[in-house]
């Protein structure tokens, strides 16, 4: 079974998520800052990361910047979920090592989509 981390601030969308990726047969688990999923990401690296930018503590782009310099942080497929929509955000997630980006609002038909596309499903 595949793990996720769900990174996100908002408890809402944490749940909606998880219900979402454990449809899909994904083992989650849930941060609601980057630097809890930090922490998470050392002590058990996940398969995949959906991760919010705008978080208080760490935000999201720090938290992956931060995650691809740790040992086997190049693994986890890493999906941007966010208002951010403008192509600079969508360019620096990209360079910092980011695999895709969806937009909130997302449901389960975006979420599966993307998944699919970079590999996971």
């Amino acid at each position: 079974m595949k793990s996720c981390l769900i990174v996100d601030d908002s408890k809402v969308i944490r749940m909606v998520a998880r219900k979402i990726l454990q449809e899909l047969s994904f083992q989650t688990e849930e941060a609601q800052d980057g630097k809890v999923a930090l922490d998470a990401c050392i002590r058990s690296m996940p398969d995949a990361v959906l991760l919010d930018w705008n978080m208080p503590v760490m935000s999201g782009i720090e938290f992956l910047r931060a995650l691809r310099v740790l040992p086997g942080g190049d693994h986890p497929i890493v999906v941007f979920c966010t208002t951010e929509n403008d192509i600079e955000h969508i360019q620096e997630a990209i360079e910092a090592g980011a695999n895709e980006y969806i937009m909130k609002p997302f449901d389960s038909e975006i979420l599966q989509a993307k998944f699919a596309q970079v590999g996971l499903l």
